[in-house]
């Protein structure tokens, strides 16, 4: 990503941003400081709504981890590294669909859900980066203003 790592976490740690930048990201609801219910759906006629509750955030190590409750159980984390002038994202998740339909048609539609699951995961890369390359813009700009503002009032 062309964002500090400290963007970065900042974007990813904010669950109510999700929908402005992952579009498979329907709704994000705050149900708790560090809390969210999210509404999902990707190119198949199913949504999934989960809570999503942070569990571990340190800026400092670049770690976020949450646990999964609802249409989805698990957990789910975010490392961020420094790479170069930006940022490298490793994603991880370990979670089971609980959702009733899916799990009776996950074994002859596995391939399916698959394709589906990958299809929504690049969509949130690709938006990410649109979103964090914005966000850092945005950041630029303000500094900018707030360096001329400073000069100017001197």
């Amino acid at each position: 990503m062309d964002s500090t790592p400290a963007q970065t976490f900042e974007v990813l740690a904010d669950l109510r941003s999700y929908p402005h930048w992952w579009r498979e990201v329907r709704e994000a609801r705050q149900v708790a400081e560090n809390a969210a219910e999210l509404r999902c759906r990707s190119v198949l006629p199913y949504d999934l709504v989960f809570e999503t509750h942070h569990n571990a955030k340190d800026p400092d190590a670049g770690l976020l981890r949450a646990d999964l409750l609802g249409d989805m159980d698990g957990t789910v984390s975010w490392r961020i590294f420094a790479d170069g002038t930006g940022s490298r994202i490793v994603y991880d998740q370990e979670v089971v669909v609980c959702k009733p339909l899916l799990r009776r048609i996950a074994l002859v539609s596995r391939p399916i859900l698959k394709a589906n699951h990958e299809l929504m995961m690049r969509s949130g890369q690709r938006g990410l980066r649109t979103y964090l390359a914005g966000f850092q813009a945005a950041t630029q700009t303000t500094q900018g203003t707030q360096a001329t503002q400073t000069t100017q009032a001197t």
